[in-house]
C-alpha cells in the first residue's frame, strides 16, 4: 500500500468513528433531554422513560434536531410548561456536550 492510501484508509476510518460519534451523541442527548422535559412536564418511573423514548424516535422523523425540539415544544405547550424555545434549544446544546463527554469517558 502507498502512503497514499495509508493516508486515505486513515481518514476515511476517522470519519466513520466521528459519524458514529456524532450518532451516538445524539441519541444520548435526545434521552437526556427526553428525561429532562419528562421531570418538567410532571412525569416520573416508567412515564418518564417512556417519554424519554419517545423523544430518542422523534429524531428519526427528519435529518437535523428540529424534530426533536417540535415534540419537546409541542408537548410542553400542551401542558402548560413554561420554557422559551431558547431555554429548550439551550438545553440541547448543554446536554449534547455532555453526552459527547460521557461517550469520550466510556460511561
Amino acid at each position: 500500500m502507498t502512503s497514499f492510501d495509508n493516508r486515505k484508509e486513515g481518514f476515511e476510518k476517522k470519519f466513520a468513528h466521528d459519524e458514529e460519534l456524532r450518532f451516538k451523541a445524539g441519541a444520548r442527548r435526545n434521552k437526556l433531554l427526553g428525561a429532562w422535559a419528562a421531570e418538567k412536564l410532571g412525569l416520573t418511573g416508567a412515564e418518564a422513560e417512556a417519554y424519554a423514548k419517545e423523544v430518542v424516535m422523534a429524531d428519526f422523523e427528519e435529518a437535523g434536531d428540529d424534530d426533536v425540539f417540535r415534540k419537546v415544544r409541542k408537548d410542553f405547550d400542551a401542558k402548560g410548561v413554561a420554557q422559551s424555545d431558547h431555554q429548550i434549544r439551550r438545553t440541547m446544546d448543554e446536554l449534547l456536550e455532555m453526552a459527547v463527554a460521557q461517550i469520550k469517558a466510556g460511561a
